[in-house]
Parts: C-alpha cells; structure tokens; sequence
C-alpha cells in the first residue's frame, strides 16, 4: 500500500492530478545523448526514435533500435528485440530475467543489445510514468526534508522505494520537488553498472493533454556531498512531440 503524504499530494496535483488516471500510454520521439552509450559500447543503437510507456503496469516499447525495422518490447521480467515485417512482427532476440545478466558488472562493463534494451525500457518508463507510478500497489514514499541547491533554491525531498516486482535503477531513489510541486531532480545509483551515485535533473517542463511532464533530462556523476559533478555529462534526453492516450 502507498504511504500519501501531503507532498505527494502536491506532487501529484501539480503534474496534472486525477487526469493520470484516465490515459493509458505516454508516446514520443526520444533523443539521447551523453557519454554513457559509448562507455558501455552500445553507441548507434537507442539514441533516436519513438518511444510509448504504459500507464497502466510497467510495460514499455523503444521503435527504431539499431534499424528502422526494430523495437524492443520491456516488462520488468523479459526484454526481447522484434522485427516488424509485412506479416507481422518476427521475434529477433529474447531475454528473461535480465536483471540478472547483470551479475558482477561494473560500470565500464559492456552491454549487449538486449542489456540495454533492458536498461532504455525501465529508465523511460521509471521516468516518463512518475508522479503517477508512486501511486502504484507496493510503492512507498516517505518525506525526506528540504535540500538547497547551489545556486539557493530550497526543494522538498520525497523518497520513492520501488517494491522488487518494478525494475528500475535502485530500489530507493530521493526526488526533489520545487515550491509549486513540481519535479525538478532525482538521486539515484545504477546497479547494473556498478551502483554508480547518479544526480538527474530535469527541465522543459510542458503541459501535453492534461499532464505535465519533463522533456529535458540530465543526468551527472553525485559526489559524496550530494551535488552534482559538471562533467562529464553521462546521459541527456530529450523528448518531443508528446502524445498521451
């Protein structure tokens, strides 16, 4: 059962409220950057082309990967690479239970291409469903007090535990909410490259049928005093041409 608290509330009311409940998928065309993909030698792959998240259960489907003719179908507990054809779709390459594949990696370990099917599926779901997925069955949130960044703004912290049936970079990530409520950072670690401390902001925030979501995300190394490294940049997204449904 969730744990609501009044920020939560707040959260939830300031990136569209009640209308989550009524869409079902989030789509748009994604656009990644950073030094990250070259790191793990998945460069050319994922960086470009249309993405779609399912509201609903953790469920997501990257198009154009590696070819214009590929997608990657994404639930917590398989990953596989499909092929669209003139006579449906031709199963390429399947994985179940990725999360273990990742076994004894560290951050400069190499992927493969359902890895980081892997990886791309559960971080645009983790990224474009919230606030809503804090609503899910076995997600807990706990206020975690104010923080103020460098430049002087004070945020709100909210602790989201993810419950093991949700994939996601680590089971308990910290989220920063500016004064109207609105989403503005998230801590985390990697786990399947290394637990490496991550810091992501997100900006472009934009009103899409209803809901407000971020369409600009960086991603840095977190030092051991909890801010933000300038460089190197490890991951940029950025997306548009949003559509909810």
């Amino acid at each position: 059962m969730t744990t609501t608290t009044t920020l939560l509330d707040r959260i939830l009311d300031a990136h569209g409220g009640a209308r989550w409940a009524d869409a079902s998928t989030i789509s748009a065309n994604r656009h990644f950057g950073g030094a990250f993909w070259g790191l793990k030698q998945v460069a050319g792959i994922a960086e470009e082309g249309r993405f779609t998240v399912d509201l609903r259960e953790q469920r997501a489907s990257l198009e154009h990967f590696g070819a214009a003719d590929l997608r990657t179908e994404f639930t917590a507990d398989r990953v596989a690479v499909v092929r669209s054809t003139d006579h449906g779709d031709e199963l390429v390459e399947e994985l179940v239970e990725p999360r273990a594949s990742f076994a004894g990696h560290v951050l400069e370990t190499p992927w493969t291409r359902l890895q980081l099917a892997y990886f791309t599926g559960y971080a645009m779901w983790t990224y474009n469903t919230e606030p809503w997925s804090f609503t899910f069955p076995g997600v807990q949130v706990e206020e975690a007090g104010p923080w103020t960044e460098p430049g002087g703004e004070t945020w709100d912290r909210l602790r989201v535990t993810y419950p093991d049936s949700i994939a996601t970079h680590t089971p308990t990530q910290t989220l920063y909410a500016d004064a109207d409520g609105v989403l503005r950072r998230r801590d985390y670690e990697v786990d399947i490259a290394g637990a490496s401390p991550s810091v992501e902001y997100m900006t472009g925030q934009t009103w899409v049928d209803g809901l407000l979501l971020a369409t600009e995300r960086n991603i840095f190394v977190r030092d051991g005093e909890g801010h933000a490294l300038p460089e190197p940049l490890i991951v940029s997204i950025r997306i548009d041409d949003v559509v909810v449904s």
